[in-house]
């Protein structure tokens, strides 16, 4: 087993609030490190709606969900938190001295003073498609369209979704492959218009096949995967070769076991004490969608207000002998310091 991390508080979810989060935790001079299921941050804002315009930002008339996760880590940049992407938590126990024991799905483990709980709706975790027989083949020649790649030289590529991240996949194989071939129930892409044209480009040259049809299961000869099995428009059940199985269908949340923690939970939302909203357990806290309280709204910048009290109670937990003074960052020298500004 790998040494835990040890650090004086453990953010779970680098979306936005959680690295708004990161950032409140290093004004109140408190070191974190970040843990999120995906291979990169932004949460939501970077897999919903990573160009769409968001308003209602305080002193941001408009931006993107990508460019306000990029201004989040720039902005939490000084204090240099420590990301651990692609790693879900798995389990959360006391340890006998009062701090958190945490663990990933990959065996990594970090022992926390604090905890907090920043996963929004659950854990993004890649859609499969609904059939039978694809587990054996995981990794060798079926993926999912959010994982490092594979080269498809010479392979018969086959791949499912209607996203940019699905036509790009094609655009991608484009002089490896021996064919390529998109599958969808129907001709219609939730893509960019450039990258819709850049496929029907290739797709008016001969170099991408579409096949509107719904996957039934697949062929297979000794150990290998030699074809995917549809009905067509028709109701006819085509096999159609595949050596190489991407699944581009986007992302799907997981509560996971956040419900297995046993803290206090409302409807699968985590209560929480909204003077500094911290669950039913001292020392773990909840910010975000994944908590509930009596007015509650679902909106990032409500995400913020309540990582700022959050950090203020892990504040007053670490240090309960001090006193917690407000400081403003337009006058405060100590929080001039923690900036990197002196």
């Amino acid at each position: 087993m790998p040494t835990p991390i040890n650090t004086d508080a453990l953010v779970i979810g680098a979306g936005p609030v959680g690295l708004f989060q990161a950032f409140q935790l290093g004004l109140q001079g408190i070191a974190c490190h970040i843990v999120d299921a995906l291979p990169h941050a932004g949460g939501q804002c970077t897999e919903l709606y990573a160009d769409k315009p968001i308003y209602d930002i305080p002193g941001i008339p408009v931006c993107t969900g990508r460019e306000l996760v990029e201004r989040l880590q720039q902005q939490i940049a000084p204090f240099k938190p420590t990301l651990h992407l692609g790693q879900t938590i798995e389990t959360l126990q006391a340890t006998a001295d009062g701090r958190w024991s945490v663990s990933s799905q990959t065996g990594a483990a970090w022992v926390a003073k604090t905890v907090f709980i920043a996963a929004g709706v659950g854990a993004f975790v890649p859609r499969s498609l609904p059939i039978e027989g694809l587990q054996p083949y995981m990794g060798r020649q079926v993926w999912f369209g959010s994982q490092e790649l594979p080269s498809f030289a010479g392979q018969h590529l086959v791949v499912t979704g209607d996203g940019d991240s699905t036509l790009q996949t094609c655009l991608d194989a484009l002089g490896q492959a021996a064919s390529i071939t998109l599958m969808h129930r129907r001709e219609h892409f939730s893509a960019s218009a450039e990258r819709i044209q850049a496929f029907q480009t290739a797709q008016d040259a001969g170099q991408i096949r579409f096949v509107a049809g719904q996957p039934t299961g697949v062929d297979t000869t000794a150990d290998r995967l030699t074809a995917l099995r549809y009905l067509n428009t028709e109701g006819e059940e085509i096999a159609l070769p595949c050596d190489q199985l991407v699944m581009a269908l986007g992302l799907s949340p997981k509560l996971g076991p956040v419900a297995q923690w046993g803290l206090d939970m409302e409807r699968k939302q985590l209560q929480v004490n909204t003077e500094t909203f911290a669950t039913s357990a001292p020392g773990i806290f909840a910010v975000g969608d994944i908590n509930t309280y009596p007015g509650k709204k679902k909106l990032i910048l409500c995400g913020f207000h309540e990582a700022t009290l959050a950090a203020f109670g892990a504040a007053a937990h670490l240090w309960p002998q001090d006193k917690t003074l407000l400081q403003y960052t337009t006058t405060s020298t100590t929080l001039h310091k923690r900036l990197g500004l002196l």
